[in-house]
């Protein structure tokens, strides 16, 4: 769970910095927020583990 918290916190700060502030996003910090966003769907999707 704390996977999914830590992920929409980053890509919503992200996000939130590119509308608020006017922030420009460039292509490798755009793939950097897919892989993070990869890397909670595979956690979350694929990990046995019981937290």
């Amino acid at each position: 769970m704390k996977s999914i918290w830590s992920g929409i916190g980053i890509v919503g700060i992200a996000i939130l910095g590119w509308i608020v502030h006017k922030q420009i996003l460039d292509i490798p910090a755009i793939i950097g927020i897919l892989l993070i966003l990869a890397g909670v769907l595979v956690i979350k999707i694929f990990s046995k583990s019981v937290v």
